[in-house]
């Protein structure tokens, strides 16, 4: 997920001062405070908001809006806190301990319901009125708007088009039956099939979605809301099954101790032609893969999770939410500096141009990125967008699935014991309580 990668257990702290001066003509202004009037944070009064997020492939571009603020609010300083690591454990802490960040993140869907009571309701901020439908109703729990998107976002297998052509590979694969096929050409080449992250635990969640999708037929949130209570189990679906299959495979056909590389190095690996495929990846890498080899050809396709071809297909929405704490001394003068983001031409022009994202609002300008592009070639030619099942559990349930996997791909659990476990995580840690 990163430009600048930081190691998983590392969390960077910047603190930084905005400075310059108010109503810059290229930044914009802020929008006014609720009841109309300006936000104290122009009048000089020293403001500090504390944001806590698990986003490190964002670090420049969340240092670069900040920097840019400091031409609308001078007196403003933002300490900006990001952790990967066990962040939802350490957010968590940090809230019951009374310590709520004034901005934090979490996951969309399950999560916007699970922390509602510590979210500001921003359905009438301009931010919300900024966001596309789709988005807002990944934000939205209880007919209020509770978050707001750091991006929107791409779920695809990632595939070189070179080592596709040079395998005599002509035809993207869509079933399990194509993929093998194309494996056996690739290989025949020497050329690696996969590279996978799975030192890092979030890659699972990203996978399993797919076959959830496939098993589900359209109703993602039922099948899924069973596994919470209960009432069903992997071997109760043959799709949901094959999603082991596919992890080792991948590991039987991928490059060495998958259980060692993260993400840096699964990015490393695939830009620089040591394997052919990336899993459990999206639209995010293609900016760190770029500035390896900045002439690669991307393409993406849809995981080839059973016989039917109809069953690959590409995964879309906002699935990351900051939400702004609505406890909060400075909570006006965050949600302002938000409207900023949302609604000012910096703001519009910075998912594209600074974080290179997909934005998650109606006006915004498509990054100059392969993936957004085939992402739209492929939904506006009648491909099929899948459901966005990851946001239907919380992401602590997400965290637990990824730590079963790693201890079965390492060989520490029988695929029976991974099933058994993961239904009890499903149950104890998959919704809101």
């Amino acid at each position: 997920m990163v430009k600048k990668w930081l190691s998983a257990s590392v969390a960077l702290v910047l603190t930084t001062a905005l400075l310059a001066a108010c109503g810059s003509k290229n930044g914009g202004e802020a929008s006014p405070s609720a009841s109309g009037e300006a936000s104290p944070g122009g009048s000089g009064a020293p403001v500090t908001i504390k944001m806590f997020t698990a986003s490190p492939e964002y670090t420049e571009a969340f240092h670069a809006y900040i920097k840019e603020y400091k031409k609308v609010k001078p007196n403003v300083t933002i300490d900006l806190e990001i952790m990967q690591s066990d962040y939802p454990t350490v957010l968590k802490s940090r809230i019951a301990s009374g310590n709520t960040p004034d901005v934090f993140q979490t996951t969309a869907g399950g999560e916007i319901q699970q922390y509602a009571e510590y979210s500001a309701d921003l359905t009438n901020e301009p931010l919300a009125a900024a966001m596309t439908d789709a988005v807002k109703a990944n934000m939205s729990y209880d007919g209020k708007v509770l978050g707001l998107p750091v991006k929107g976002n791409l779920f695809t297998l990632i595939y070189n088009k070179k080592l596709f052509a040079d395998a005599g590979i002509t035809e993207v694969p869509k079933t399990t039956a194509q993929l093998q096929d194309a494996v056996a050409k690739l290989e025949a080449k020497g050329i690696t099939p996969f590279t996978n992250a799975y030192k890092e635990w979030w890659v699972q969640k990203h996978i399993l979605q797919h076959f959830i999708d496939a098993e589900a037929g359209g109703n993602a949130a039922d099948l899924v809301a069973q596994f919470q209570q209960g009432k069903t189990t992997f071997k109760d679906h043959p799709t949901m099954m094959k999603y082991f299959d596919f992890v080792d495979y991948t590991v039987e056909h991928g490059t060495a101790k998958p259980l060692e590389s993260d993400l840096n190095k699964e990015i490393s690996d695939f830009a620089t032609g040591k394997a052919a495929i990336m899993t459990g990846q999206g639209a995010w890498v293609e900016d760190s893969i770029r500035k390896i080899d900045p002439n690669i050809e991307i393409g993406i396709m849809g995981y080839p999770v059973d016989d039917n071809p109809d069953h690959s297909f590409i995964i879309t929405g906002a699935d990351q939410a900051l939400r702004i704490n609505k406890d909060s001394k400075v909570a006006r003068e965050t949600i302002d500096f938000f409207n900023w983001l949302y609604t000012s031409e910096y703001g519009k022009n910075w998912f594209a141009n600074v974080a290179k994202v997909i934005p998650p609002i109606k006006d915004g300008a498509m990054p100059d990125l392969q993936m957004p592009k085939a992402m739209d070639e492929y939904l506006t030619s009648g491909g099929t967008s899948g459901d966005l099942a990851i946001n239907y559990s919380l992401d602590s349930f997400h965290q637990k699935l990824g730590e079963i996997m790693q201890a079965y791909i390492g060989k520490n659990k029988t695929k029976d014991q991974a099933i058994d476990e993961i239904q009890k995580a499903w149950i104890q840690l998959g919704a809101a309580k």
